[in-house]
Order: structure tokens, then C-alpha cells, then sequence
């Protein structure tokens, strides 16, 4: 019963638009066995603990510097507006 496909009341059972294209992954059953079975790339790699916490504080640090250039410059246009252009 699970192996027939499902009959619906307005399906007449012609394709409009067939959705198996030649060169796309599951298409071709070869290539997913060259994938399964070729060598596992240098960069696939899992990241020591130290290499985590030295990219996450990188990214931290990148994240403060930008939040603070920001801040310097709202903190020079409130100056300047209330200094300058307010007078």
C-alpha cells in the first residue's frame, strides 16, 4: 500500500514541466558515490578550542571597533548639531 503513489482526483497524469535535469546533483547517482568516496579535503577540518576562542574574540574585537566608529561619529553629528547648526 505505501508503494503506490498517491491518485489524486484532478491528476490526469501528464508532466508540465519535468523537474529531472541532466547535471544536477541528484540526477546522477554517480556522482554522489565519487562524492561519498573521495578523500576528505584538507579545509573540512574540525577547529581546536583555541582556534574557536582566537576567531570568536577576532570577531568580537571587529564587531567593538565598528560599533565604536559608529559611535564616534553620531557622538561628532550630535556635537556638530547642537554646537553649529543650532545656533
Amino acid at each position: 500500500m505505501k508503494d503506490q503513489p498517491k491518485q489524486f482526483e484532478d491528476d490526469d497524469g501528464r508532466v508540465i514541466c519535468d523537474m529531472d535535469v541532466d547535471g544536477m546533483p541528484w540526477h546522477d547517482r554517480r556522482v554522489r558515490r565519487e562524492r561519498r568516496q573521495a578523500p576528505k579535503s584538507e579545509h573540512s577540518e574540525q577547529l581546536s578550542s583555541t582556534e574557536i576562542r582566537a576567531y570568536t574574540g577576532s570577531a568580537l574585537l571587529a564587531v567593538l571597533l565598528l560599533w565604536a566608529v559608529f559611535a564616534a561619529a553620531w557622538a561628532l553629528f550630535i556635537l556638530f548639531c547642537t554646537q553649529i547648526w543650532f545656533r
